[in-house]
């Protein structure tokens, strides 16, 4: 097996190794194949439609006595000490709810063996779910950010939103990073989590699309103070490679400029390196349901329009004790 770091320049629009803006374009045509609904019909909304995504909007409503099921953190606690009873607020969803596309295109995100890098992977995914929320007339931003910057992008109502979020992503400076050079992050994840947490607005859908290099505690308590007045999806792009080793065997091993051949015959050695893999991704799932956030993992041998006609991927995760 040989793993080529390719060059991204000069590639065909469905390239495995670059995004450009036709590729994404062309996307446009897959938001209705089988994609579940961001929204239904019977909703106080313009164009008769709300989203399926449940959180709180902006608008505030009324105040009504607590009922079962109702969110905890929307406890209006002066009525409730008013009229000794607890009291909980009522909002109007937001006519155009931002939603927020956060793509990691950090060094090991242009990495795979098969299908395509985890950074066009992201990249597709994100153009396809996109043009699916400005469809339904949601607005469009995004948040993308590198080991060295990040950019951030206005949610935007309209075609407009999307294509400026498409033209960036094309742009941004990762892709024409000098190749073969080491992952040497200037800031950790953490430090880009906490930028992301000024920038999301209350009520704002988020789709948080990365390997997730670098999580750690501290990465889970910025998510989790997001997710307090947002919703978070997390989209977790790994290469099959990284799962797990192949076959015994010997392999040869190439960035294009060094080569390295490596065994994968021992059993305890595929077992730890099999086990590491499985913890990183367990850290991921378990933060989700604590926290009813939505989890899917994204292989970088999958298509990405597949991908998004399972219906699941819209889901919240159970919520699970602390």
């Amino acid at each position: 097996m040989k793993i080529n770091r390719v060059s991204a320049r000069g590639v065909s629009p469905a390239s495995p190794v670059q995004i450009d803006l036709p590729r994404l374009l062309a996307l446009r045509g897959v938001t209705g194949a089988g994609l579940p609904a961001l929204r239904h019909p019977s909703a106080i909304r313009s164009g008769g439609y709300r989203s399926t995504f449940r959180g709180r909007g902006m608008e505030f409503a009324e105040v009504r006595a607590y009922q079962p099921g109702d969110e905890v953190r929307n406890i209006d606690w002066r009525v409730t000490a008013r009229r000794g009873e607890v009291h909980t607020k009522l909002f109007h969803e937001e006519r155009e709810r931002p939603v927020l596309f956060v793509l990691d295109y950090r060094r090991p995100m242009f990495f795979a063996t098969r299908g395509r890098f985890k950074a066009v992977l992201a990249s597709e995914v994100a153009a396809i779910l996109a043009w699916n929320a400005q469809s339904t007339g949601d607005r469009v931003g995004g948040f993308l950010f590198s080991e060295t910057q990040h950019c951030e992008l206005r949610p935007v109502g309209g075609q407009r939103g999307v294509l400026k979020l498409l033209q960036q992503m094309v742009a941004d400076p990762a892709w024409q990073r000098p190749l073969h050079a080491p992952f040497e992050p200037q800031q950790r994840l953490v430090r880009t989590i906490q930028k992301l947490r000024r920038v999301v607005k209350p009520g704002s859908l988020v789709f948080l699309l990365s390997d997730f290099a670098q999580w750690d505690q501290d990465v889970e308590k910025e998510l989790a103070l997001l997710e307090r007045h947002a919703e978070l999806t997390l989209g977790f792009c790994f290469d099959p490679l990284e799962a797990e080793l192949p076959a015994a065997g010997s392999y040869r091993l190439s960035d294009g400029q060094r080569d390295l051949t490596i065994a994968t015959g021992e059993r305890a050695s595929c077992e730890e390196y099999r086990a590491r893999f499985a913890a990183h991704r367990q850290q991921l799932e378990r933060f989700c349901l604590l926290h009813r956030a939505r989890f899917t993992a994204l292989s970088t041998e999958q298509d990405p329009a597949q991908v998004l006609q399972d219906a699941t991927f819209f889901r919240r995760m159970p919520h699970a004790r602390r």
